[in-house]
């Protein structure tokens, strides 16, 4: 346990909880950041997708990998999303 001297000072008006407030991700930004997800996948598909072009030179950024990362986020902000809509996913104990 902490000691009271080597806790963190919350800022004022906070004093009566014990920990910082941390930020939510709540509904609004969810949705932006899962059509800010789906517009990079989009685009880094659309580019993986492209023929190599030998006279520009090696392409210096792999879009293939971009895509799919980009959609395995998005897909857990999916969740999320359906989660904060009031839906329970994954196991009910």
């Amino acid at each position: 346990m902490f000691r009271q001297e080597q806790r963190r000072k919350l800022p004022a008006g906070l004093e009566d909880c014990d920990t910082a407030p941390q930020m939510e991700l709540t509904l609004v930004p969810t949705a932006v950041i899962c059509a800010a997800l789906l517009a990079l996948a989009v685009f880094a598909g659309w580019r993986g997708a492209q023929p190599p072009n030998p006279h520009k030179g090696p392409r210096l950024a792999p879009w293939r990998f971009i895509m799919v990362t980009t959609v395995a986020v998005l897909l857990m902000m999916v969740v999320h999303l359906v989660n904060l809509l009031g839906f329970t996913t994954g196991n009910v104990r």
